[in-house]
């Protein structure tokens, strides 16, 4: 699938599948890989800067969603909001990012990652995903499968992203999804919003509910992520200590929200 995501006018970036490498950078950290296990973290997390990759805040991706988008979109936001018992009456993705905005800013980052995990369990269906979790064991299979299922039905999420290779138990794999730009850190800008509301509760309830270890590494410089499946978050992983961005978090600018605590809280 090559598609391409539009940055400013006149400027793309081409989307191919590539090979992952065997290090991941995170700042100016750098996350050791082995297969599918991951080692030390080398130097220091910087703070965020206010320009990533020659892109500043002001060049937003433009998103054309479609009805398919517009339901999946509605669906989340009022998923989470019955959960919370919090809610807004925007549109859109809008709605998603305002209602989870909300939630940052009214409750603990322990408390966030509950509730999130709480809507995801109300908008899958139980007894399907017992059943994957039944016929369909972890495996190459599954792990390549669950790739292509991220890329083509989350793009109205996280927007478009790629299939990439990684090596699990000394196999290349396509178990890799390289996402640019993520949609909802970009909409957001808010790296505690990033971590509770995304990236720690979704590793566990894919884990939980289809057995699946899954680790998603985001790179907040350029505002990209890696979702890898099969490999199991380390237990010091450098995300969970990332300071917000400097002055564009948008759950401290709307809500008074303290970056400097809203991702410190360990599972």
């Amino acid at each position: 699938m090559n598609t391409s995501l539009l940055l400013q006018v006149g400027q793309t970036i081409p989307q191919q599948t590539k090979s992952l490498r065997h290090e991941s950078k995170l700042s100016n950290a750098t996350v050791i890989r082995k297969g599918s296990h991951f080692s030390m973290v080398v130097a220091s997390l910087p703070g965020p800067k206010d320009t990533f990759g020659g892109v500043t805040w002001k060049e937003k991706v433009v998103y054309r969603d479609s009805w398919f988008d517009h339901l999946a979109i509605r669906y989340l936001s009022q998923s989470l909001q019955h959960t919370t018992g919090l809610r807004n009456e925007k549109l859109g993705y809008e709605s998603l990012t305002e209602v989870a905005t909300m939630v940052s800013r009214s409750f603990d980052a322990e408390r966030q990652r509950e509730l999130v995990i709480k809507s995801l369990e109300k908008a899958f269906p139980g007894f399907l995903l017992k059943m994957i979790k039944k016929l369909f064991p972890p495996s190459k299979f599954m792990r390549e499968l669950s790739a292509i299922f991220t890329i083509v039905f989350f793009s109205w999420l996280v927007g478009p992203s790629e299939v990439r290779e990684s090596e699990i138990e000394g196999r290349r794999e396509k178990n890799v999804v390289y996402i640019p730009k993520c949609r909802f850190l970009e909409s957001t800008q808010c790296v505690g919003m990033c971590t509770n509301m995304c990236k720690v509760p979704c590793q566990k309830f894919i884990h939980d509910s289809l057995g699946m270890p899954v680790y998603m590494l985001p790179n907040f410089e350029e505002m990209s992520c890696e979702i890898i499946f099969g490999t199991k978050p380390p237990s010091d992983d450098p995300t969970l200590n990332q300071p917000c961005y400097t002055s564009q978090c948008t759950a401290m600018k709307w809500h008074g929200v303290d970056r400097s605590t809203s991702t410190r809280k360990e599972i």
